[in-house]
């Protein structure tokens, strides 16, 4: 693979950007991307243990886990997780969950804590059904129970004095209702002609099962931009999106939210990923997982969940998409994640990013960027290129003067800058599929 060639850097003082010149972009903040990054665990059972676990999160930099009561896990661990790393935990009802008291227990618990970032609706009734109020529903039945839990656990958590404030993540794989219940929104609008009535409330958020490699994009093949089209809120999404769920559903085809309204909708990936197989090598899954948390978060996903922390060491058929083997060896993928990471790494907080004027005259399709601002004022440009079946792209990144004080760094090779300039105007570069960072500072 090649990696990213540096033929010239530059650096850029923060907020000095003209405001009305138009290649002004806005940053978004360091820590608000790093706040987006989440992961899919079983924290201490199912094999995995806590020391471990804290281990791994604290080493790749995630901020917050999807977890909720299946499997037992204790409350205990989650918190203890959080006090020693600072990773929250998204808790919800997952697989077949029902019991919503439970749910709102054990979330004030972790909100007592200060561990709670969000809560959970069902788990893709589509695979897992329930029985709600003694009527079974998902699956290939009617969905009507579904969306009764659904509204019932957003009514409990919006009615209690504790979690009243916290968001409410939808079920996931609604795209799969068999009868038009309207899961296919947050709040049911007027004229939607669903059976459910218009105004009921499901969710804060929508939120979707996105994976990267999916079999109805030509069985799972490798393609160019395939972290980009994956994140895509559109229906040139070719994979399980946002589109095919609250769009216009996949399995009936009930209308949901149009194009332009998914653009600005509140979104949350629950689990995405890829698994080491014949079309995709531990070197190429390591830059898709770096990619696909910068498309989803430079495309309006506030919250991603890679699918998966570990290997599971419990099942057959889910080998391979962790960032860790079962034995904690670290993969390709951990290695060049906890570079990104440690090269993004803020926690401190800006009350409003600056903007940074500069420009990629004739971008690539394959090619992508991310303007981030650290709380020290420090700007770290991102640029990543999404050519996967080979090839590679030659761009110039341009700005308004020139700057001082500049580092180019590659999470593929280290931690380190690999090259340091200044007094330059143009930055001239080669990209294949990983991201680049370059550091601007004053």
């Amino acid at each position: 693979m090649k990696h990213v060639i540096v033929s010239i850097a530059i650096a850029i003082i923060p907020c000095l950007c003209f405001s009305n010149t138009k290649n002004s972009k806005q940053a978004k903040s360091a820590n608000e991307f790093l706040n987006s990054i989440g992961v899919n665990s079983s924290i201490s059972r199912r094999g995995e243990s806590l020391e471990k676990t804290l281990e791994c999160v604290k080493y790749l930099g995630i901020r917050w886990f999807r977890t909720g009561y299946e499997g037992n896990i204790p409350v205990e661990d989650l918190v203890y997780i959080y006090k020693n790393s600072g990773t929250k935990s998204c808790y919800g009802l997952l697989s077949g969950g029902t019991d919503i008291n439970r749910l709102i227990e054990n979330s004030r618990k972790l909100a007592a804590e200060g561990a709670l970032l969000a809560i959970e609706g069902n788990n893709e009734p589509n695979n897992w059904g329930v029985i709600y109020n003694e009527e079974q529903g998902g699956r290939d039945k009617s969905w009507i129970p579904i969306a009764k839990l659904q509204r019932d656990l957003y009514q409990a958590v919006k009615n209690d004095s504790v979690l009243k404030d916290y968001p409410v993540f939808s079920i996931c794989e609604n795209g799969a209702e068999t009868d038009n219940v309207g899961l296919q929104f947050l709040t049911i609008p007027e004229g939607a002609n669903t059976i459910m009535p218009a105004g009921t409330q499901y969710a804060d958020y929508a939120n979707v099962h996105n994976y990267i490699s999916h079999p109805s994009w030509d069985n799972g093949a490798l393609h160019d931009n395939q972290s980009w089209l994956s994140a895509s809120p559109s229906k040139e999404c070719p994979v399980d999106g946002l589109y095919g769920n609250y769009g216009k559903t996949w399995l009936k085809g009930y209308q949901g939210y149009s194009e332009e309204e998914l653009k600005t909708l509140p979104k949350v990936t629950t689990e995405t990923g890829t698994t080491i197989n014949e079309g995709v090598s531990e070197e190429q899954q390591a830059c898709l997982f770096m990619n696909l948390y910068l498309s989803q978060f430079k495309q309006g996903w506030s919250y991603t969940a890679l699918y998966l922390l570990r290997d599971r060491s419990d099942e057959d058929g889910n080998q391979t998409f962790g960032f860790y083997n079962t034995d904690y060896t670290p993969r390709k993928g951990a290695i060049t994640f906890h570079n990104l990471t440690t090269i993004l790494n803020d926690n401190g907080t800006m009350e409003t990013p600056g903007k940074l004027c500069y420009n990629i005259p004739e971008q690539p399709e394959t090619v992508h960027d991310l303007l981030l601002q650290k709380s020290d004022g420090s700007f770290n440009l991102v640029i990543w290129g999404e050519n996967y079946t080979g090839g590679a792209d030659t761009i110039n990144v341009d700005f308004n003067k020139k700057y001082n004080n500049i580092k180019i760094y590659n999470p593929m090779i280290g931690t380190d800058a690999v090259q340091t300039l200044s007094k330059e105007k143009s930055i001239n570069l080669v990209l294949t599929n990983h991201p680049i960072i370059i550091e601007i500072k004053k």
